[in-house]
């Protein structure tokens, strides 16, 4: 089997005179806990930071204080730590990528290093050289943010020469010690008419291995080319005649890696535009322009063994996307490994990537915009939620293949044709998935055709059903449904949702929302398949003048909140597994009856609205809500959970913001009493919604520009 690594992101890049440190940012850094966690996965060997901007503050300062505590934990855990020692970074303030002084600080770095953890065998000395010298030197997005070719050339040769410097001066100190280099792994495809920039970029990749291995000599393909841009023979020949080959080649692959380099610069946007000077192009994902797709796990290590013949693990494996497609992702990594292990090809690890998320990677880490991706743990909840993935590596580490697969088997999206959002247009298809779908009752309400469509759009196979096809109100009919449908989990989508006519419909409302909801929570609860179901924030009376959370005692004031209280306790007393979602003010793009599609129908015309401004609540958007949900039902989560867009805002400001998300005028919205809009049920001044769990969902803000954009 294929050993299972793990790794944390832990990178530390500087933008002008900002450090973003992502052990800060994922809360890794305050919680020692995290290695017990990891641990528990059956992990026993993980990337791990030292890095020298975190342990060396000023010149001539060390602070070990960290590092002692959390290596020697893992040390009677009884993992073996692969130490990086920089990771996108740019070393302390006194020091940069183009500092001539750089090599020779961080191999005295190395050194400090391995004289306190002479224990210590395997290291990282700088991850992905080529990749961060691409982003500080070449594109200016880091520090010391030049754009030219000689930087780019001055940024990679010091942290090479910085990796031979560091991997002597340890071995100095424990002579048995192994390298395992990183770097990205992207191959590079084109047009005809941007052929001689694609082998350039073919054989550019390979730069990091290149050098350590004593490839570039005179008569390396760049050789002229980094000689013309700065690099001297005097510097390039040291690592000729005395290589530092890696004990392991470690390849970071991502569906952004494979490029796709395109002339005809009308089908990009402009920010895909660029060019050699010679010819412009635009440079974009390959898997989103090439009709072949991407290159995938297997060929890039084959790749790699053709041309070193030297050990070789894939170190990163992480994606950021819905928990289904993470969870395909990886798995693709490890069957990729086993087949290219099966050609021949000296295949080590997967490595479970980003174990706790990271953060603002969309804006590569330019910005502190909050935008987080979780991985195996979900750091949003305190202490951090293992996700389905943590199962899956689970599952893996220990070698078995995760159950978890055939539950959301199907084609993930970078196979499927509406991936290619660039040149002729596709038609999509209906992915093929596991033979046991996701069943989602109530076909036609707003929530049910949510997840219709967005189940679609994730590969995951939903059947929906109506009332036609099965009477939640009647156990047999509900046992009659599941026993055909073979569901690997239920959706309770269906409800009595007109709050006021509950007034004078007490009973009917009861029968959906209550007798529906536990018939299909017993039903499932005999065939031990996962359900989830529908609260709502009118399960509170309004009293507390705060968010409420999920520990919150329900106390309705009318009588739909009265029927979802008695669901909740029901459903979760005959299920404690259960996942029971309280949620808020729906609002979407696919439902022509939303308050913000009634608001916007009616500015359109001309015509005044009103809304209610002494009634606080905290919209949700349908797509992040469904999104969500799905999330936490692949992860196995159960019992109450409140799932609201952040943000706590009156109807009559939740309108004006809508209408100036949409480019409206607001002059038309009045603000009237609750009174004045809805009757006859009482509604809670307050029922604002937050979580304790864990947030889920985007701030309200975010929702809104997704609702105007689509």
């Amino acid at each position: 089997m294929i050993e299972i690594w793990g790794g944390i992101e832990c990178t530390v890049n500087r933008v002008q005179d900002r450090w973003y440190d992502q052990v800060l940012r994922s809360g890794h850094h305050a919680r020692p806990g995290d290695l017990d966690r990891m641990a528990a996965l059956g992990i026993r060997t993980l990337r791990y930071p030292v890095l020298w901007e975190r342990v060396v503050p000023a010149r001539g300062e060390f602070d070990w204080r960290w590092t002692d505590e959390r290596l020697a934990r893992l040390r009677a855990l009884g993992i073996r730590p692969i130490v990086g020692l920089l990771h996108h970074g740019s070393g302390p303030a006194f020091t940069s990528l183009t500092d001539p002084a750089f090599p020779a600080l961080f191999a005295a770095f190395a050194r400090a290093v391995a004289e306190r953890y002479p224990w210590i065998e395997d290291y990282t000395p700088i991850n992905e050289p080529l990749t961060t010298a691409r982003f500080s030197g070449l594109y200016g997005h880091w520090y010391p943010h030049r754009r030219d070719d000689p930087a780019f050339v001055r940024a990679l040769l010091h942290q090479v020469h910085g990796i031979a410097g560091a991997m002597r001066a340890i071995r100095g100190i424990v002579p048995q010690a192994r390298l395992v280099q990183t770097e990205d792994c992207g191959r590079s495809f084109g047009t005809v008419a941007t052929a001689a920039q694609v082998r350039f970029e073919e054989q550019r990749r390979w730069l990091t291995f290149d050098l350590l291995t004593g490839r570039v000599t005179s008569s390396h393909p760049l050789w002229r080319w980094l000689t013309s841009h700065g690099a001297v023979a005097g510097e390039l020949a040291p690592l000729a005649e005395q290589p530092c080959a890696p004990d392991v080649v470690g390849l970071n692959y991502y569906l952004t890696s494979d490029r796709f380099l395109d002339h005809r610069l009308d089908r990009y946007p402009a920010a895909c535009h660029g060019g050699n000077g010679a010819t412009p192009y635009a440079d974009v994902e390959a898997v989103r322009a090439r009709p072949e797709g991407i290159v995938g796990h297997e060929a890039h290590l084959l790749d790699a063994w053709e041309r070193y013949r030297l050990p070789l693990a894939i170190t990163e494996a992480h994606l950021s996307c819905s928990r289904e497609e993470q969870i395909r992702w990886f798995a693709e990594a490890v069957r990729g490994a086993e087949a290219a292990r099966t050609r021949g090809a000296d295949v080590r690890a997967v490595t479970a990537w980003a174990l706790f998320g990271s953060f603002d990677w969309d804006s590569l880490v330019t910005r502190d915009a909050g935008h987080y991706e979780p991985g195996a743990f979900d750091v949003r909840a305190s202490p951090p939620r293992p996700t389905a993935v943590a199962s899956v590596v689970r599952d893996f580490a220990q070698g078995r293949r995760p159950s978890l697969l055939a539950a959301i088997d199907g084609t993930p999206w970078w196979q499927r044709p509406e991936r290619l959002i660039y040149g002729p247009a596709v038609a999509a298809v209906r992915p093929a998935s596991a033979d046991r779908p996701l069943l989602v009752v109530g076909a036609t309400g707003t929530l049910g055709r949510a997840f219709q469509r967005i189940c679609d759009q994730r590969g995951l196979r939903a059947r929906a059903v109506t009332r036609s096809d099965a009477d939640i109100t009647d156990p047999t009919s509900v046992d009659a449904i599941i026993r055909h449908v073979q569901p690997w989990a239920v959706v309770n989508a269906a409800g009595y949702v007109r709050v006021d006519a509950a007034e004078h419909d007490g009973e009917g409302c009861r029968r959906a929302n209550v007798t529906g909801a536990v018939n299909l929570a017993a039903a499932c609860r005999r065939r031990r398949v996962p359900f989830v179901t529908f609260s709502s924030d009118l399960v509170f009376d309004g009293r507390a003048g705060r968010p409420y959370v999920e520990e919150d005692e329900p106390n309705p004031i009318n009588v739909y909140g009265v029927s979802k209280m008695e669901a909740e306790r029901r459903v979760l007393d005959l299920a404690d597994d259960a996942l029971v979602i309280r949620t808020s003010a729906f609002f979407g793009p696919w439902d022509d009856y939303n308050f913000l599609v009634c608001l916007l129908r009616a500015l359109d015309a001309g015509e005044p609205f009103r809304a209610a401004g002494d009634t606080t609540v905290s919209p949700t958007y349908v797509p992040h809500l469904v999104h969500g949900t799905l999330d936490l039902l692949i992860d196995g989560a159960r019992g109450i959970w409140h799932l609201a867009n952040d943000g706590a805002v009156t109807w009559f400001d939740f309108a004006c913001a809508a209408a100036e998300a949409a480019g409206r005028s607001v002059d038309l919205i009045e603000r009237v009493a609750a009174a004045a809009v809805w009757s006859p049920a009482p509604r809670p001044a307050y029922s604002a919604l937050a979580s304790s769990r864990g947030a889920m969902m985007p701030p309200l803000a975010a929702a809104l520009g997704a609702f105007a954009r689509d």
